[in-house]
C-alpha cells in the first residue's frame, strides 16, 4: 500500500558535501517498494495528501545502513576468544562453520541472521556463506522472501581448514556457478564469487575464481586481505614469488571495481596505488580489528589524496563484535583518532549508507532518500536511552546529534527498520 514516513529526514547526495536535511521532511513509499517523493512536508505534492502514514516525529528517518562484509554461518560467534586470527579461524570458526551443510539448520540461522539485521538497522549486506551450497542457497531464499538486497555466495576454500569445511577446486567452481545461474539478478539478488582468503585456496582454486568473475557478468568479488601480520607472513610463505599480498590476487584477475577486499590494515604504498589503480574497496571492520588485535587501519593512509583507495566500512560479525553500525561508525571514529585523522559524523553516516552502496554498485537502488530508489530505511532515535537524551539537550547542529548516536548508539536507537516499503522492525513492537 502506498504510504508516507514522516520524520526528521536525512540523505546524501553524490559529492561528499551533500546533506539533504528536512526537519519535517516525509518519504512517499509506492506499492512496489520504492521511492515516490521524499521532501519537506510543506511541499508534499496535493496527490498524496491523506494517504496512511508512519509518523516518527522528531526521529531521523534515513536510508538504511548497508554491511558490505559479515559472515552469516558466525552469528553464534561473537566474542568467541582467539589469540590471534589464525587461531580464532581454527578454534572456533571452522567447526561452526561445519554445522552449515545442514539445509534446515542454515534456513533457520538464516532467518535469526536476518533479524538481527534489521534490529540493528542494516537494510542490505554483503555477506559470506559457508563451503556449502546449501547454506548460500538458505540465505538467498530468506532474502529473496523479504525482497531485500543482498550480496553473497558460496565460500571457496580447498587447504588450510578441517577438512569437512574443505572443497576443492572443480566442485568449488561448479558450485559458485550454479548459484549465480539460480540466484544472480533474481529479485534484489547479486552473487559474490567468494574464496575466503588466498591461505585458504589452492593456486588451482584461486584460478578458477578468477575465471568465474570474467564469465558471470555483474557478479563481484568477496575476500580478504592484509588483516593481521600472522596471516601476511603465512601469504609470503605459500607464495614466495609474488611481490605481495595483493598480487596474490593480481595474478588470478581477482583485483578490479568489482573486488572487496575486507580489512586492508597493513597494506604497503604500492599495494594502495595499484588497488586504488583497479578501482577496488577495501572494507574497514574496526571492531574486528581491535578485537583480534590485527591492528589500526588508517584511513589517513589509504584515502591520500594522490591516489585514494575506496573505503566501505563494515561490522565482520563474527570477528566483529556487535551487528550495530552505530558501534562500527563509533570504533571507527576511535581507531582513526588513534591513527592521527578525525572523521566527522556526517562522513561516517554517508559511508554507511551511500557510500557503502557505491562501492557494492548498488547505488542506483538503495543508500539514498530518493524517487526511484527502494525504500530501505531506518528510523533512528537520537533519544533512545536516558544517556543518549541527556548528551542530545547538548546537540546544536545535526553533526553534533549524529556524532552522540556514533558513539553511545547501539539496537536501541533504532526504532524501525523498512525494507521494500515494508516495515520489518519495530521497536515498540519487538
Amino acid at each position: 500500500m502506498t504510504k508516507i514516513i514522516r520524520g526528521q529526514t536525512l540523505s546524501f547526495g553524490t559529492l561528499q558535501q551533500d546533506v539533504i536535511h528536512e526537519s519535517k521532511g516525509a518519504v512517499v513509499v509506492g506499492d512496489d517498494g520504492t521511492i515516490l517523493w521524499a521532501g519537506p512536508v510543506s511541499l508534499l505534492p496535493p496527490t498524496f495528501l491523506g494517504l496512511p502514514t508512519d509518523d516518527y516525529g522528531r526521529n531521523i528517518v534515513m536510508a538504511g545502513f548497508i554491511d558490505p562484509h559479515i559472515h552469516f554461518p558466525q552469528l553464534r560467534m561473537l566474542a568467541a576468544p582467539g589469540k590471534d586470527l589464525l587461531d580464532w579461524l581454527m578454534r572456533f570458526t571452522f567447526p561452526e562453520e561445519q554445522r552449515y551443510a545442514d539445509f534446515d539448520y542454515a534456513c533457520v540461522n538464516a532467518r535469526t541472521f536476518l533479524k538481527n539485521l534489521f534490529s540493528n538497522g542494516t537494510t542490505a549486506a554483503m555477506a559470506f556463506c559457508s563451503v556449502h551450497k546449501s547454506c548460500a542457497d538458505a540465505l538467498f531464499g530468506e532474502a529473496q522472501r523479504r525482497n531485500m538486497a543482498l550480496v553473497t555466495g558460496k565460500t571457496m576454500m580447498d587447504r588450510n581448514a578441517l577438512p569437512e569445511v574443505h572443497d576443492d577446486a572443480t566442485t568449488g567452481g561448479l558450485e559458485s556457478e550454479e548459484l549465480y545461474r539460480k540466484w544472480h539478478g533474481k529479485g534484489r539478488l547479486r552473487y559474490a564469487v567468494s574464496p575466503r582468503f588466498a591461505i585458504t585456496s589452492t593456486e588451482a582454486q584461486l584460478k578458477v575464481a578468477g575465471e568465474l568473475l570474467k564469465s558471470c557478468p555483474g557478479a563481484l568479488l568477496q575476500t580478504h586481505l592484509s588483516e593481521s601480520p600472522g596471516e601476511i607472513a603465512w601469504i609470503k610463505s605459500l607464495f614466495p614469488n609474488e611481490r605481495d599480498y595483493t598480487g596474490v590476487y593480481e595474478r588470478f584477475g581477482l583485483v578490479n571495481d568489482h573486488g572487496v577486499f575486507a580489512h586492508g590494515v597493513h597494506l604497503s604504498e604500492s599495494e594502495c596505488q595499484r588497488l586504488h589503480d583497479a578501482g577496488a574497496t577495501i572494507a574497514h571492520c574496526p571492531t574486528s580489528n581491535n578485537f583480534l588485535g590485527s591492528g589500526l587501519m588508517s584511513m589517513r593512509h589509504l584515502g591520500k589524496q594522490e591516489r585514494p583507495v575506496s573505503l566501505a566500512l563494515a561490522t565482520d560479525v563474527g570477528g566483529g563484535t556487535s551487528y550495530s553500525m552505530l558501534a562500527t561508525l563509533g570504533e571507527t571514529y576511535k581507531v582513526q583518532m588513534l591513527s592521527g585523522y578525525k572523521p566527522t559524523a556526517v562522513e561516517l553516516f554517508r559511508m554507511a549508507t551511500r557510500g557503502n552502496a557505491e562501492r557494492l554498485h548498488l547505488d542506483h537502488d538503495i543508500g539514498a532518500l530518493e524517487a526511484g530508489k527502494f525504500a530501505d530505511i531506518v528510523v533512528l532515535d537520537p533519544n533512545a536511552t536516558a544517556i543518549l537524551a541527556a548528551r542530545q539537550e547538548l546537540s546544536q547542529s545535526l553533526e553534533d546529534v549524529l556524532f552522540a548516536l556514533a558513539i553511545l548508539g547501539d539496537d536501541r536507537a533504532i526504532r524501525a527498520t523498512y525494507v521494500a516499503g515494508e516495515k520489518v522492525h519495530d521497536r515498540l513492537s519487538a
